[in-house]
């Protein structure tokens, strides 16, 4: 099997080594708009380089994974589906609503492959939080609680193209909330302030949010996100149902402390960030998508399934804006 990889950046440095490592992954072709960043992680593969896009898709690829920027994402799902081939893109689909259902529109019937990267899916924890819903073995989930926490903020340039903290980071809560209950959110509530660096201010951004969504079941799912866990990266899920509670995220590692004395657990350390906490689950979703390009399995994860966490995004970004409730219906 032969694979491009569009964007070489952090993410996409990832995924080109992961990539590397997979068996039937024969041969692998890099391309980025800096071309000398991906010509010197293709050296160091021993993967292929395209000097452009117009090389990486006349170089006879199978599959193609995007891990460029944001605005990038449109053209190059489009492009490849065009052209037949499937593709894995780390989310968003686009900037906004507008752009990811215009992907959607043109994709629609065209029978090709769209997976995009909602990692979390693959999280060996939050799978199983999923077969414990899935199963009733909690019984009657009342109420869920995920938390989205960096332990430090990003670079100041990024923050204005990030699409702001409940695009960037809240999306991936509002989507495994979906998946692990099976349920759609239909109204939220949501709330951010800055107390930390100015840049976000003057983004018209937020450094910690909070929203309570709720399900068409009534059930009620509390997330929380934020740039400053200086005790480290904390992303989890607690499902809290009516005959037991589980927890994604619950780990030796974790970056919480009891104040309860002689409790000295978790030993630590703690995570230093997503690509640490996650890495299996970014094997696996790989791993997936080269059975997706093989013909072996659908799309886990398809444009459809990112705009509808985009619509809890936007809905979110309303939200706090005018300070009150907004159901889902109002941004679609």
């Amino acid at each position: 099997m032969r694979l491009g990889l569009a964007g070489t950046g952090r993410i996409g440095a990832r995924h080109a080594e992961i990539l590397h490592r997979i068996g039937e992954v024969d041969s692998l072709v890099l391309a980025d708009a800096d071309a000398a960043r991906a010509r010197d992680l293709a050296a160091g593969l021993g993967a292929e380089f395209a000097a452009d896009l117009d090389d990486l898709f006349g170089s006879g690829i199978d599959g193609l994974v995007v891990a460029a920027a944001t605005d990038a994402h449109p053209k190059l799902i489009l492009r490849a589906v065009a052209a037949g081939i499937p593709v894995f893109c780390e989310k968003p689909v686009a900037g906004d609503v507008a752009g990811t259902l215009e992907v959607l529109d043109r994709i629609r019937d065209t029978g090709v492959q769209v997976q995009i990267g909602f990692q979390r899916r693959f999280d060996a924890g939050y799978t199983a939080a999923r077969e414990a819903v899935r199963a009733g073995s909690l019984g009657r989930v009342h109420t869920l609680r995920a938390t989205t926490l960096d332990p430090a903020p990003p670079p100041a340039e990024y923050i204005p193209r990030s699409g702001g903290l409940f695009r960037d980071c809240g999306v991936h809560d509002y989507d495994i909330i979906r998946w692990v209950t099976g349920r759609e959110i239909v109204e939220v509530y949501a709330l951010g302030t800055n107390r930390g660096a100015e840049f976000f201010a003057a983004a018209g951004d937020v450094d910690t949010g909070a929203a309570v969504l709720t399900l068409d079941d009534d059930t009620l799912a509390l997330t929380s996100a934020g740039r400053y866990n200086g005790a480290g990266y904390d992303v989890r899920l607690e499902v809290l149902g009516s005959r037991g509670s589980l927890a994604a995220g619950l780990d030796e590692r974790l970056p919480v402390r009891s104040a309860e004395p002689g409790v000295c657990w978790p030993p630590g350390p703690a995570h230093p960030g997503f690509l640490q906490r996650f890495h299996a689950a970014y094997v696996r979703e790989l791993e997936v998508f080269v059975d997706v390009v093989a013909g072996r399995a659908a799309s886990p994860c398809t444009v459809s399934d990112a705009l509808e966490a985009c619509y809890v995004a936007e809905a979110c970004e309303l939200s706090r804006h005018r300070r009150r409730p907004v159901r889902l219906a109002e941004v679609r």
